[in-house]
């Protein structure tokens, strides 16, 4: 089976400050944040190809730092859109059409595995489309300013993450059918346009990381340490 893997990279990361350099391109544990997830794709074998989605000021850089990354699978670098959903699409234009399956990922999750690749995956097998999540564990309150209104039920509420797989063909019309949108999440898309999509079980290290907290606790999770008070 011809799967593909598009991961979006091409977000400014504005939260880092304004230095100039995209969150997923700041160093995590030696190397630039968004070739851990490159690596991760690389390593499941039925993954023919990668597409990375970068900033098209960066696309020189990515394209020096990215390409010896896979010995594998065929790796192409493509600048992306104003959001995230365009940059997607632009990552579905280089994926060739004869692919049955494509997996979407975010960059800022640097902790993916191959297995929770390969179980996004294999959850295909009765849906059109599978996701990464785990259940909510905080309690949640519903508030009118200030003023809390109701507690609100977790039982049926879970945190998505990526990667997110999807028969090719749906995914596609999907996007066909929703451009011009601002979607944030993929599953959403085929979700309004009528797919199925199922839940794979996550993991809590599977952080996005979107602030520098969250890059340091994202290094400390990867090389074993400690992060400092």
């Amino acid at each position: 089976m011809s799967d593909w893997a598009i991961i979006v990279s091409a977000g400014s990361g504005a939260r880092f400050g304004n230095d100039g350099v995209p969150k997923t391109f700041r160093p995590l544990a030696g190397l630039p944040m968004y070739v851990h997830s490159l690596r991760a794709f690389e390593a499941v074998p039925s993954i023919a190809g990668i597409v990375l989605v970068v900033p098209d000021n960066w696309l020189e850089y990515a394209m020096e730092h990215s390409m010896g990354e896979a010995t594998r699978a065929t790796v192409e670098i493509t600048p992306g859109g104003e959001t995230r959903q365009r940059s997607v699409r632009a990552g579905l234009a280089r994926v060739p059409l004869g692919t049955e399956r494509i997996v979407v990922h975010d960059a800022a999750r640097p902790l993916v595995t191959p297995e929770l690749i390969e179980a996004s995956l294999a959850a295909l097998n009765d849906a059109d489309g599978a996701i990464c999540a785990v259940p909510l564990a905080d309690t949640l309150k519903r508030a009118k300013g200030s003023v809390i209104d109701a507690t609100v039920a977790r039982a049926e509420l879970w945190r998505a993450q990526t990667p997110q797989a999807f028969i090719a063909k749906v995914l596609r019309d999907a996007h066909d059918r929703a451009a011009g949108d601002d979607a944030t999440d993929d599953a959403a898309l085929v979700e309004a346009a009528g797919g199925r999509v199922v839940l794979v079980p996550g993991d809590e290290r599977n952080i996005k990381v979107t602030t520098p907290a969250e890059l340091e606790l994202a290094e400390a999770l990867m090389l074993g340490t400690r992060v400092r008070p």
